[in-house]
């Protein structure tokens, strides 16, 4: 038997709904030009990023087979089908961050168009750069077996997949579209990059999940990174109005050839020098010299002891 609303139910919903649908209640979260121009897509965001990623890594994603005497035919139909959708959520992005603002939609979209073709031209920079996450996680990792597992497999490289792309839309200042992709790979994978964190080749992040990366972040080259580990800001500062400060340098510098172990917290606006080991839940707020070998008071290494560990032979 099929139950009905009563008219009273009817009308309390009629009333629910306009309240929700009101001008008044609408105005703190949606402008009317984001009813004319729809949000950023999600859905087709996820699309890109796989199909940027069958570019980038033909074989291991997209199509598990391919032709190589038509590869680059194959490739230039996806990136003509990645231009035309990347542009379209960009241009989506940029309207957004516009709202209450007066703006030439025609001039808008060009401007999509040409910062979806700046970002398109800098693919192959970006697969060398994976390239090198790649080999970084075969070569930091005993488990693994191939440069190809760790592509296909590891959670540090479709993070820095993700995060790779998004920075290169950051600096090309691309409004939202970045944090969304990063944010894609954070719920995926537990690890926390945001977009702007400028990241140098041969990085890896062992395990993974819980690490955290803050904006204004530089890891330099041939870092590694076990999970839990935060590079965050220390403290926020605050305008006179008591509202944050953005836009300022407040997270970690780490120079070449820095390990920073489980749990590690290393905050502000600090300097890690080149070829320091930071060990694990260290709670650090000062910068340190280049060789340093940071650890817990309550277990200090003893003179000589290499924080790398020793085999079963003592070696």
């Amino acid at each position: 038997m099929t139950k009905t609303t009563p008219k009273s139910g009817l009308r309390a919903l009629d009333r629910l709904s306009a309240s929700l649908a009101s001008a008044e209640s609408l105005a703190p979260v949606l402008t009317e030009k984001h009813a004319i121009i729809p949000l950023p897509s999600r859905a087709t965001l996820a699309t890109i990023i796989e199909e940027l990623k069958s570019v980038l890594f033909p074989g291991y994603f997209g199509n598990a087979t391919f032709n190589r005497q038509s590869l680059a035919e194959d490739i230039s139909s996806k990136l003509q089908k990645i231009q035309a959708l990347l542009a379209g959520e960009v241009y989506r992005g940029m309207a957004f961050s516009c709202a209450g603002e007066t703006y030439d939609p025609a001039a808008l979209r060009q401007v999509a168009y040409d910062k979806t073709y700046a970002f398109t031209d800098t693919l192959p920079q970006i697969r060398a750069a994976l390239y090198t996450d790649a080999q970084a996680a075969y070569e930091g990792d005993p488990a693994a077996t191939s440069i190809g597992e760790t592509i296909f497999c590891y959670p540090s490289l479709i993070t820095m997949i993700h995060h790779r792309i998004a920075h290169r839309l950051y600096e090309l200042e691309v409004p939202i579209i970045p944090r969304m992709i990063s944010e894609a790979a954070h719920s995926v994978t537990g690890i926390d990059i945001h977009p702007g964190a400028s990241i140098g080749e041969s990085f890896f992040i062992d395990h993974g999940t819980g690490v955290v990366i803050g904006e204004t972040c530089i890891i330099g080259k041939n870092c590694r990174l076990y999970q839990g580990v935060t590079l965050g800001a220390l403290s926020f500062a605050k305008n006179p109005d008591g509202s944050l400060v953005k836009g300022i340098a407040r997270h970690p510098i780490l120079e070449d050839d820095v390990t920073v172990y489980a749990g590690a917290s290393i905050l502000g606006r600090i300097t890690i020098g080149k070829g320091s080991v930071i060990g694990g839940n260290v709670w650090l707020t000062h910068s340190v010299a280049p060789g340093s070998r940071i650890v817990q008071n309550t277990a200090r290494q003893k003179p000589g002891d290499n924080l790398m560990g020793k085999t079963q032979e003592g070696k």
